[in-house]
């Protein structure tokens, strides 16, 4: 084609793992383009994983004033100001988008803004956000899409113009009363921030429990959690008709098992999952397929069905996690450089970002009973940690999942005071394939959350070959470990 701009590397999307790609090739010399559409640095700092928790952590300290008296602190009169928290957010994402694009300019990587369109033979058509249009080539191309939030077919929801939660995180107002429909992590992280925040909240869940991927234990504990913080939870509500306009008046329509009702609110959230960015924009022509999702199809190195083309993050099919999408940039960073790197067997962690927040990594206790997997668990709860005692912040639990059959631990769930934190602590002795043991018999500082890993540990039965080297273990604790015993 005339005109037809020719590159080394061509990345559409400039989400996490697409920007690291494009900077180390540029930096290694090649020439490179990334082609973005709105979000410079992708979702995570701009609409989603920054920015929400950004605000969330203002709904926590508006918590802490609310309940300051409990600390000893007198406070007279607090008020939130969502203009102020919404202005404090946004200073953030400006500092991260010129962060990025000082990196872009930096790396030498091209970045390109506007809509693309792929053609045979690894082209892509551009047009321009500034108007014109651009056809550029390149040898090797990245699809870094991303995915957005999916609405339900449901009668009258798009017409009621819901949030979803990047509309949720540029209110300037409190909601009188906001519905928000799905009870997985990410409604429930809005839900509680906004009910924090003032707002009246209800949540509707298709699903018997809330956070339906984790154990029942878990769906309980947040049950009760947001129940006793004044939310309405409704599980098993199927949406039947939605009427009116999110913002002004709403009225959604359920049924339960003891039969149909409805809610009436100001404002509508939906949270009910995501959506491949895969429509329209020419991936058939180019000989890309896609599975009955609509994600892309990858093998294990990220390669799609079409030659010299590659798959980042979210819309490979990848965990739906910021960090999972800068593994696959390395994956694909060393695999062009000689490497057998691959995605299968990768020990992806996450955290929920309530209050408490919820970690895991590894198997849950159901996820290694329905594999047949022979374990042995344990629990702590809280309570039992001082320095959560020290915090005021006793709710939750901490859960180890561990073989049977050699003592490596399979799998670790908190939900307590630093979940994500104390989750990097096990999974790096799950990554050294260290047995139970080491992190039990670990000496860890005092009073952290993390040494109450000691005392959860020792609650697990050891095996009858096992012997410990130079002390018998009753299980209960050693010392000071940071548990009460």
């Amino acid at each position: 084609m005339s005109g037809t701009e020719r590159l080394d590397a061509l990345i559409i999307g400039s989400g996490e793992g697409g920007k690291y790609l494009a900077w180390h090739l540029a930096r290694a010399g090649e020439r490179v383009a990334v082609v973005e559409r709105r979000w410079v640095g992708g979702s995570c700092p701009n609409i989603a994983c920054l920015p929400s928790k950004n605000e969330i952590h203002s709904a926590h300290v508006a918590h802490l004033v609310a309940h300051a008296e409990a600390y000893g602190i007198a406070v007279e009169r607090p008020a939130v100001d969502m203009g102020r928290v919404r202005a404090r957010k946004r200073r953030m994402v400006d500092g991260l988008v010129a962060l990025h694009e000082e990196l872009y300019a930096q790396s030498g990587a091209e970045l390109v803004m506007g809509h693309a369109r792929l053609l045979p033979d690894r082209r892509v058509e551009v047009a321009l956000n500034a108007g014109g249009t651009r056809v550029l080539a390149a040898d090797k191309l990245f699809l870094n899409l991303g995915t957005h939030a999916a609405i339900p077919d449901v009668e009258g929801l798009a017409e009621a113009a819901p949030l979803t939660h990047i509309e949720a995180l540029e209110l300037d107002h409190v909601p009188a009363h906001l519905v928000g429909l799905g009870g997985g992590y990410v409604g429930l992280e809005l839900a509680q921030a906004f009910r924090r925040f003032g707002a009246r909240v209800t949540i509707l869940e298709a699903g018997p429990r809330l956070a339906g991927r984790e154990d029942p234990d878990i769906s309980a504990a947040l049950d009760a959690l947001l129940r006793d913080e004044g939310i309405e939870i409704l599980t098993g509500a199927r949406i039947r008709k939605v009427s009116g306009r999110s913002g002004e008046q709403v009225i959604v329509e359920y049924e339960q098992a003891a039969g149909a009702a409805a809610v009436r609110a100001s404002d509508l959230l939906v949270a009910t999952g995501r959506v491949a960015n895969t429509d329209g924009i020419g991936l058939e022509e180019a000989g890309i397929e896609r599975d009955a999702r609509g994600f892309i199809t990858v093998n294990d190195r990220l390669e799609t069905t079409a030659q010299g083309v590659w798959a980042i993050g979210e819309v490979a099919g990848s965990p739906q996690f910021t960090h999972v999408s800068f593994d696959d940039f390395r994956v694909i960073r060393d695999n062009l450089a000689g490497g057998r790197r691959s995605t299968r067997g990768r020990l992806v962690p996450y955290a929920m970002f309530t209050e408490p927040p919820l970690g895991r990594v590894g198997l849950s206790e159901g996820e290694a009973a329905n594999a047949g997997l022979a374990v042995r668990t344990a629990r702590l709860p809280m309570d039992s940690v001082l320095r959560a005692r020290t915090l005021s912040e006793t709710r939750g639990f901490m859960k180890v999942v561990v073989s049977a059959d050699d003592d490596q631990i399979l799998g670790f769930t908190i939900l307590g005071p630093e979940a994500g934190e104390v989750v990097g602590v096990v999974q790096v002795a799950m990554l050294a394939r260290l047995p139970y043991t080491a992190l039990r018999d670990a000496i860890l500082a005092h009073p952290t959350i993390a040494e109450g890993l000691g005392s959860l540990l020792s609650r697990i039965t050891p095996r009858l070959e096992a012997h410990a080297p130079d002390r018998e273990r009753d299980g209960s604790p050693d010392g000071p470990d940071g548990s009460v015993a």
